[in-house]
């Protein structure tokens, strides 16, 4: 419910890749944290084990009952566009969408009490979701940090920074990006210290030949495209109702879920272990991508080539042709250039990189055995389909085969990519263990919520 919610919202006000990871991170929590009061180690992340019942409670059924009201309370806080979808779907599954009980000797209470104490937190964590902090223009998710870009749409001051590209609407006019969400190395953290705890190196500037040779690269392999790497590209793009990088990972979760039959209790933890960490490497992402607020090969392209004519893709059905350097358009629809924010590092590669690791470390293994059929060029070339099948052996495959194919979607160089899936093993690595603390009942719960308060 929560994957199909976010398509939707996706669909209705445009992707917006950090805000939904913490968005289904919430979600995560809140069902976490009221399973958790029937388990007998367990300890949520706002009451610690102040809600925990006595053993003959600790059910399938309240369990069930306590997650699908914490789910359904969370949900309709982060995603209210969707209310209609969200209730219907809560009364189908057999619930009843009015009962607020708080009281804690019920699931129902149990389900309430948890995903109240997780939204009071996150209301206040940076990310601006009430549209409440200074500076910002009211909105939800706004930015409040004054950021404004060098660069114009048409003009590049800079080319060692990001540029707000101007593009298609969809309805014959034109639309320039504003960078999403600048702010969002403010938001709290799960289990990082800080937003800059793995701050990525300084990145390679346009004066140097590693980033001469690698917009080179970029431009040669968007050009000479197999129709694999299409495939690949669409599919971690993911497409018009995307998910995000985050909700992708649990899809994939998903997939492992029922390759290995979890149970009830697995997937909640598993869920919430995937969820927070890709909550986490978005926020270190963002803190790097801000901090050098890097440009992409649009504008590299453009800077170094100017109008000398270079191998490209030409568009859809089109394959390989020549082009002046100035009208140069990665592997993308024409509404959709490149993602409206700074490059560097990567933030698919950095999630990538640490739900892997985090399914790695979870599972027990790197095996995946993920296999997807999917036509090749749907996204981006319509009536030029090819059928094409994936496969993903393992999960640090997976990940790296996400970082390249924003390659060759034309979306990012090399130096993104590496940067990013070491940013993201680094992220999963500080956050399994405090991940596995709120398994095991040993984390400390900083300022934790109170029955009664």
């Amino acid at each position: 419910m929560a994957l199909e919610a976010t398509a939707q919202e996706v669909l209705r006000v445009g992707a917006r890749p950090t805000v939904i990871s913490r968005q289904l991170a919430i979600v995560q929590t809140a069902v976490f944290d009221a399973w958790a009061a029937y388990d007998d180690t367990a300890v949520g992340t706002r009451y610690g084990a102040a809600l925990r019942r006595p053993p003959e409670e600790r059910t399938l059924e309240n369990k069930e009952i306590a997650i699908a009201h914490a789910a359904y309370r969370a949900m309709l806080d982060q995603f209210p566009g969707e209310r209609d979808y969200i209730t219907r779907a809560f009364i189908a599954a057999g619930f009843d969408p009015d009962n607020a009980s708080t009281d804690p000797a019920t699931p129902e209470g149990i389900g309430n009490l948890a995903a109240a104490a997780v939204l009071e937190y996150r209301h206040g964590d940076g990310a601006n979701q009430l549209g409440d902090e200074a500076g910002s223009d009211g909105t939800p998710y706004s930015q409040y940090i004054m950021y404004r870009p060098v660069n114009g749409p048409y003009e590049i001051v800079d080319p060692d920074r990001w540029q707000p590209i101007p593009a298609s609407d969809g309805r014959g006019g034109v639309a320039v990006q504003q960078w999403l969400t600048p702010h969002w190395y403010r938001v709290a953290p799960f289990a990082l210290e800080s937003a800059d705890q793995f701050r990525a190196p300084p990145p390679p500037l346009v004066a140097s030949e590693q980033l001469l040779a690698e917009t080179e690269q970029v431009a040669r392999m968007n050009a000479e495209l197999t129709v694999e790497q299409k495939a690949l590209v669409e599919f971690m793009r993911d497409g018009p109702g995307s998910t995000g990088q985050s909700g992708h990972w649990l899809e994939m979760s998903q997939v492992v879920s029922r390759r290995d039959r979890n149970d009830l209790d697995t997937d909640v933890k598993l869920y919430f272990a995937v969820a927070n960490v890709a909550m986490d490497a978005f926020i270190a992402s963002w803190e790097s991508k801000i901090y050098y607020d890097t440009s992409r090969p649009w504008t590299l392209i453009r800077h170094y080539f100017g109008e000398e004519v270079i191998e490209a893709w030409g568009g859809p059905g089109a394959g390989k042709v020549e082009m002046a350097a100035s009208r140069w358009h990665p592997y993308s629809p024409a509404e959709f250039p490149t993602p409206p924010f700074a490059g560097y590092p990567s933030g698919h590669s950095t999630v990538s990189a640490a739900a892997a690791e985090i399914l790695k470390r979870f599972t027990g293994s790197d095996d995946f055995g993920y296999t997807v059929d999917l036509m090749a060029g749907s996204m981006t070339e319509p009536g030029h389909e090819v059928p094409v099948t994936l496969e993903f052996p393992t999960f640090t495959f997976t990940a790296e085969a996400a970082g390249i194919s924003r390659l060759y979607g034309g979306y990012h160089i090399q130096a993104d990519n590496i940067e990013g899936l070491a940013m993201g093993r680094r992220v999963a690595e500080h956050g399994w263990p405090v991940v596995q603390s709120y398994f095991d009942g040993t984390a400390v719960i900083e300022s934790p919520a109170r029955l009664g308060e």
